[in-house]
Protein backbone atom coordinates (compact mmCIF):
# COMPACT_ATOMS: atom_id res chain seq x y z
CA UNK A 1 0.00 0.00 0.00
CA UNK A 2 1.35 3.44 -0.90
CA UNK A 3 1.73 6.49 1.25
CA UNK A 4 -0.88 9.25 1.34
CA UNK A 5 -1.40 12.70 2.88
CA UNK A 6 -4.30 13.41 5.21
CA UNK A 7 -5.03 17.00 6.21
CA UNK A 8 -7.53 17.48 9.04
CA UNK A 9 -8.94 20.70 10.42
CA UNK A 10 -9.98 20.26 14.04
CA UNK A 11 -12.46 22.70 15.60
CA UNK A 12 -13.28 23.04 19.29
CA UNK A 13 -11.29 23.91 22.41
CA UNK A 14 -8.01 22.58 20.95
CA UNK A 15 -5.48 25.37 21.58
CA UNK A 16 -3.62 25.83 24.86
CA UNK A 17 -4.58 22.37 26.15
CA UNK A 18 -1.72 20.13 24.91
CA UNK A 19 -3.62 19.04 21.81
CA UNK A 20 -0.74 19.46 19.33
CA UNK A 21 1.63 17.57 21.65
CA UNK A 22 -0.94 14.77 21.92
CA UNK A 23 -1.38 14.64 18.12
CA UNK A 24 2.40 14.51 17.62
CA UNK A 25 2.74 11.64 20.11
CA UNK A 26 -0.03 9.60 18.46
CA UNK A 27 1.31 10.30 14.96
CA UNK A 28 4.84 9.20 15.89
CA UNK A 29 3.44 6.01 17.49
CA UNK A 30 1.74 5.31 14.15
CA UNK A 31 4.90 5.98 12.12
CA UNK A 32 3.54 9.12 10.48
CA UNK A 33 5.32 12.33 9.51
CA UNK A 34 3.75 15.78 9.35
CA UNK A 35 2.76 18.69 11.55
CA UNK A 36 0.08 20.01 13.90
CA UNK A 37 -0.36 23.77 13.56
CA UNK A 38 -2.44 26.29 15.51
CA UNK A 39 -4.53 28.45 13.17
CA UNK A 40 -5.53 32.04 13.95
CA UNK A 41 -9.24 31.12 13.96
CA UNK A 42 -8.77 28.69 16.89
CA UNK A 43 -8.63 25.47 14.88
CA UNK A 44 -5.68 23.11 14.64
CA UNK A 45 -4.54 21.87 11.24
CA UNK A 46 -3.11 18.35 11.28
CA UNK A 47 -1.12 17.19 8.25
CA UNK A 48 -0.06 13.55 8.36
CA UNK A 49 1.77 11.49 5.75
CA UNK A 50 2.29 7.75 5.69
CA UNK A 51 0.34 4.54 5.21
CA UNK A 52 -3.38 5.08 4.65
CA UNK A 53 -4.32 2.75 7.51
CA UNK A 54 -2.14 4.74 9.94
CA UNK A 55 -3.66 8.02 8.74
CA UNK A 56 -7.15 6.56 9.14
CA UNK A 57 -6.26 5.45 12.67
CA UNK A 58 -5.04 8.97 13.55
CA UNK A 59 -8.25 10.42 12.13
CA UNK A 60 -10.30 8.02 14.28
CA UNK A 61 -8.29 9.11 17.34
CA UNK A 62 -8.96 12.77 16.54
CA UNK A 63 -12.69 11.98 16.50
CA UNK A 64 -12.58 9.50 19.38
CA UNK A 65 -13.36 11.79 22.31
CA UNK A 66 -10.17 11.09 24.28
CA UNK A 67 -8.12 14.08 23.13
CA UNK A 68 -6.99 16.95 25.35
CA UNK A 69 -9.49 19.79 25.28
CA UNK A 70 -12.70 19.32 23.34
CA UNK A 71 -13.11 18.42 19.67
CA UNK A 72 -16.36 19.66 18.13
CA UNK A 73 -15.67 18.69 14.52
CA UNK A 74 -13.00 17.29 12.23
CA UNK A 75 -12.97 17.87 8.47
CA UNK A 76 -10.41 15.95 6.46
CA UNK A 77 -8.99 15.98 2.95
CA UNK A 78 -6.99 13.18 1.31
CA UNK A 79 -4.30 14.01 -1.25
CA UNK A 80 -1.15 12.49 -2.69
CA UNK A 81 1.85 11.99 -0.44
CA UNK A 82 4.37 14.80 -0.93
CA UNK A 83 7.25 13.58 1.24
CA UNK A 84 7.89 17.06 2.59
CA UNK A 85 8.29 16.04 6.26
CA UNK A 86 11.04 14.12 8.05
CA UNK A 87 9.40 13.94 11.48
CA UNK A 88 6.26 15.27 13.13
CA UNK A 89 6.32 18.90 14.25
CA UNK A 90 4.24 21.08 16.54
CA UNK A 91 3.89 24.49 14.91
Amino acid sequence: MGDIRMTAWVRGHVQGVGFRWWVRSRALELGLTGAATNLVDGRVEVVAEGERTACEHLLALLRGGRTPGRVDSVIERWTNHRGSFTGFEER
